[in-house]
């Protein structure tokens, strides 16, 4: 596969260019499971970039993206695939008023052409030319049993449709799964993948990524807003603020021509930064002033 990085610092550098900041243990991962055509497994707090390194692989490699969203409930009907009972059974109406034959019929009736595929099997048609994205992503949101359907993608890259055997792609996709970590995913599936814990980036990188997906920001305004999420981060929050949240604060500060952070327009937008009402008034009053004063304490200090 020529389109896949030579190197480390290479994978970096073109996921760089298109504005994914990634540390050299995130970028070792994804370029082993390039090399070995292994799946991989990301895990970490919401927010941190997990779903947009399927996003920016896809780009870079000039693939098609598939992307299965978990939620609870989700079966082999909704991530694989399912019988087209309404064609069939037009199928056995229009045969019955032609005489056709039965045994025929029978067999016909469970071919390709009456197989629904899901974002799974169109992730492994075996005429594809070139193999996509297949991002399973917060796969801790669906049930425990799915797991068991997801073995046999993850070790042979392969989907068994019992009425009609095997449906494998002649190259494996390129397949991230993504879990919060709302519950333990089973051994068996990691087994099967590469791992890697996706954790909150320090400040240095926190900057880089803020002025890469928000170029107009002040730099003033930026240090300030990456100062704060990371002193915020040690607070004992609910839900900590990821770096999705942080690009957004600072959307919502530029449309509000914020040049500097002040405890006003801090309460005033805590609502993009936290997403629970219970963190939202444990930072009220002077808990937020307390936070910004700290920063600018550690802004003025000598280097």
């Amino acid at each position: 596969m020529s389109d896949i990085p030579s190197s480390i610092d290479e994978l970096q550098q073109r996921l760089l260019s298109l504005d994914y900041v990634a540390d050299r243990q995130l970028a070792t991962a994804v370029f082993l499971a390039l090399k070995l055509q292994r799946p991989l497994f990301l895990e970490g707090e919401p927010g941190t970039g997990k779903t947009e390194i399927a996003r920016t692989l896809s780009h870079m490699l000039g693939r098609e993206l598939i992307r299965l969203q978990c939620y609870e409930g989700l079966d082999l009907a909704g991530a694989a695939y399912e019988w087209n009972y309404g064609r069939q059974m037009l199928e056995i109406r229009l045969a019955e008023g032609t005489g056709a034959d039965r045994a025929r019929l029978a067999d016909e009736l469970f071919s390709r052409k009456f197989l629904i595929q899901r974002c799974a099997a169109a992730g492994h048609r075996p005429e594809r030319a070139v193999p996509p994205v297949l991002l399973i992503d917060e796969l801790d949101r669906a049930d425990e049993p799915f797991e068991a359907f997801l073995l046999e993608v993850l070790s042979e890259f392969q989907i068994t449709v019992p009425e009609l055997g095997t449906v494998k792609a002649k190259t494996p996709p390129i397949v991230v799964l993504t879990s919060n970590r709302t519950r333990e995913i089973h051994d068996a599936v990691k087994r099967r993948c590469l791992y890697h814990w996706v954790a909150f980036p320090d400040a240095a990188r926190e900057l880089l990524v803020l002025q890469r997906r928000v170029p107009g920001v002040a730099q003033q305004l930026a240090q300030q807003i990456v100062a704060f999420v990371q002193r915020l981060r040690q607070v004992e929050l609910y839900k900590q603020p990821g770096i999705a949240e942080t690009i957004e604060w600072a959307r919502a500060l530029m449309q509000l021509d914020a040049l500097v952070l002040d405890p006003a327009v801090i309460q005033d937008t805590l609502g993009v930064l936290l997403k629970y009402q219970d963190d939202i008034a444990r930072m009220q009053g002077g808990e937020a002033a307390r936070l910004l004063e700290e920063v600018r304490s550690a802004a003025r200090a000598p280097a």
